[in-house]
């Protein structure tokens, strides 16, 4: 296994090499940050300063060679609008989206996989029925329209919650529960479907025959046999999570990477954006290392090489 690990460590390389030009690529073809930063009356001379002081003066080739090398490093330089490192400020916000993001995933799996086996148990029942329902209007409705209707109904019309910042979990709930409802939705509909499949094996009938209960012929023998597929949905989401999180934390104000990821873009802060791309990709590249080895954990006859 530690092979294993080993090579998919080397293989991320080209991979976050690959997405940190791409993000150097777009984020420099959106135009110069200057005329965004500075004043409109700003005289040229001083202009000619602040591009020559940032290197957005030289070729982009050159711009890039000198990005990749301090990337090597983990310096991504300092802020065009904020003064300070960029990696810095990533850091500082990652604890709230982690909280964030963690929430959602923990509320998506506790509620996707129970309702996905109940789904298939009781297929074409009323019960099955209402949970494909929601499921549709889970991936139907945009996280960002559903986070300002969930604002004006709980936090405007009833008060119950409060409409965005973070410190408590009533501050959290809104938000997970907006980023977690298109995961929901996604991880029971995959949840009934191998279930359906799985219910049907003969190891299932034969546990029934030796006189176990549905409970654990259901929740032990079938959900662990359908879950590898579950897992690498919830792995592959963790993209979504992430692009959710952007919206979701932009609506609620949350204080996170993602909100700060608009921030940098609208103001075309170059050095912040490309931290943040960098953070998320060796996020999502990580997980899906984790997910891979898990599997071997539920099924002992996958093996690694």
């Amino acid at each position: 296994m530690l092979r294993y690990v080993l090579r998919r460590i080397v293989l991320t390389v080209p991979v976050i090499a690959g997405i940190l030009l791409i993000s150097f690529l777009l984020t420099h073809v959106s135009g110069d940050p200057t005329d965004l930063i500075l004043p409109p009356d700003t005289p040229d001379e001083a202009r000619a300063l602040f591009r020559e002081k940032h290197g957005l003066d030289r070729p982009i080739w050159v711009q890039f060679y000198v990005f990749s090398l301090h990337a090597l490093q983990g310096d991504f330089g300092n802020s065009l609008r904020f003064h300070e490192p960029a990696v810095k400020l990533v850091t500082d916000r990652l604890g709230a989206t982690t909280e964030l993001a963690m929430a959602a995933m923990a509320l998506a799996i506790a509620v996707g996989i129970p309702a996905g086996v109940v789904a298939a148990y009781r297929r074409n029942t009323a019960a099955d029925v209402a949970i494909r329902a929601v499921s549709l209007f889970g991936q139907a409705v945009p996280s960002f329209y559903l986070g300002i209707v969930a604002i004006l109904v709980f936090a405007v019309w009833l008060g119950w919650l409060p409409s965005g910042g973070r410190g408590t979990l009533a501050h959290l709930a809104l938000p997970a529960i907006t980023l977690a409802l298109g995961l929901v939705a996604l991880i029971a509909r995959t949840t009934r479907s191998c279930m359906l499949d799985v219910l049907n094996q003969d190891y299932v009938r034969t546990a029934r025959a030796k006189g176990l209960g549905e409970a654990p012929v259901v929740w032990v023998h079938a959900l662990r046999n359908a879950f590898i597929p579950v897992l690498t949905v919830i792995g592959l989401q963790v993209g979504f999570l992430l692009g959710g999180v952007v919206v979701t934390e932009t609506v609620f104000s949350w204080p996170g990477v993602g909100r700060l990821a608009v921030q940098a873009i609208y103001a075309r802060d170059f050095p912040v954006v490309q931290a943040v791309v960098f953070f998320f990709a060796l996020i999502f590249v990580i997980v899906n290392l984790i997910v891979d080895l898990l599997y071997a954990v539920l099924d002992p006859r996958i093996g690694y090489r």
